[in-house]
């Protein structure tokens, strides 16, 4: 049975276990105040293009999110987002556990808009009793997003200034920025996320770590007390070291982003498949995540050998599923597939 049901299944990259072998018997200050994770935020703000930038290493993305949100809103605020987003689908209500509710907007694609943010705006301050209403305190984006759809830079760019316009802060969900920002029709970098977002993550637990987050604040008033916010969500791991090592060995050398581009590609070759046999993809995704639309004969046929994530079952007997590529995904288990798909 091959898995392609996520994007973290495996352990690491094994130059990350290299990594943390030579360095295990080290004794360093913990809570991420040791040198390596310094020098990790350094190598981070050089690659952003941002030397001010705050940077901070949580370990998961629920943690993450939920840290950050918090960290920004006022207790009468809530946060807008698109209604597939992974905090108001997948996070168990981790946000409104925090007393903030997510404001849902339907978006296209996956994707929320630069009109949908001013209308969120508009309706609240447009009713007379808004003071009764949770105020939209500040935007959640994903990219990618969680249908695999990525924003292109005048996308971001309308978005960023809207918010900027609007004084609502802009958070990206980084969880899966490599394969984001490595797809075909990506046209965005590290330098823009960090020029145009108020804070962002660059996601590592599905991008070849063991597990990491790390936070990029260039805004910086919003960086102030944030390491007290981690600490009270469990984030301010006391082997912070680990963190940084993992971020040292993804980073030095272009690696994230090369294993990013190999899970990418894996995808479009899955996806050009399902598309040669004339099956419908449910979302123009060119990231790592791929949802065909199969019917139940198709579905049982792939199940007999391979995991996959069931998405949405639909009136007429079909179902979306996704099939999910990783920085791991060997092509050879993407030859068997295709040679499965083009036999249905």
């Amino acid at each position: 049975m091959l898995n392609f049901e996520c994007d973290y299944s495996e352990g690491c990259h094994p130059s990350i276990l290299e990594r943390l072998a030579a360095t295990n018997m080290e004794q360093t200050v913990g809570y991420g105040c040791d040198a390596y994770c310094e020098q990790a935020r350094n190598l981070i703000r050089e690659l952003c293009g941002a030397p001010e930038a705050a940077v901070h290493f949580l370990v998961g993305g629920t943690q993450t999110n939920k840290t950050v949100i918090a960290s920004i809103l006022r207790p009468y605020q809530g946060v807008v987002c698109v209604e597939t987003g992974h905090i108001a689908v997948h996070e168990t209500g981790a946000i409104e556990a925090t007393g903030h509710k997510v404001l849902t907007v339907k978006g296209k694609d996956g994707k929320l808009t630069a009109e949908d943010i001013q209308r969120v705006y508009d309706t609240h301050y447009g009713d007379v009793t808004h003071e009764h209403m949770v105020q939209p305190g500040m935007v959640y984006i994903s990219q990618s997003t969680e249908v695999g759809t990525v924003y292109t830079l005048a996308e971001l760019e309308a978005i960023s200034a809207t918010c900027r316009r609007l004084h609502l802060p802009l958070f990206v969900d980084g969880a899966r920025l490599g394969y984001g920002l490595m797809a075909d029709n990506c046209d965005v970098t590290l330098e823009d996320m960090a020029r145009l977002c108020d804070v962002f993550y660059i996601g590592a637990t599905k991008v070849g770590a063991l597990f990491g987050e790390a936070v990029v604040i260039t805004d910086l008033r919003l960086n102030e007390c944030f390491r007290y916010m981690v600490k009270q969500n469990g984030g301010l791991l006391a082997k912070g070291r680990l963190l940084g090592l993992q971020y040292l060995a993804l980073l030095e050398d272009g690696l994230y982003m090369k294993l990013a581009r190999h899970a990418d590609e894996q995808a479009l070759r899955i996806r050009r498949a399902f598309e040669e046999k004339g099956i419908e993809m449910r979302y123009p995704s060119l990231s790592n995540q791929q949802f065909p639309v199969l019917t139940q004969a198709q579905f049982r046929q792939l199940a007999e050998n391979y995991e996959f994530s069931t998405i949405e079952p639909r009136a007429d007997g079909t179902t979306v599923v996704r099939f999910c590529t990783s920085w791991a995904t060997l092509p050879e288990n993407v030859d068997r597939l295709i040679d499965d798909i083009r036999r249905l």
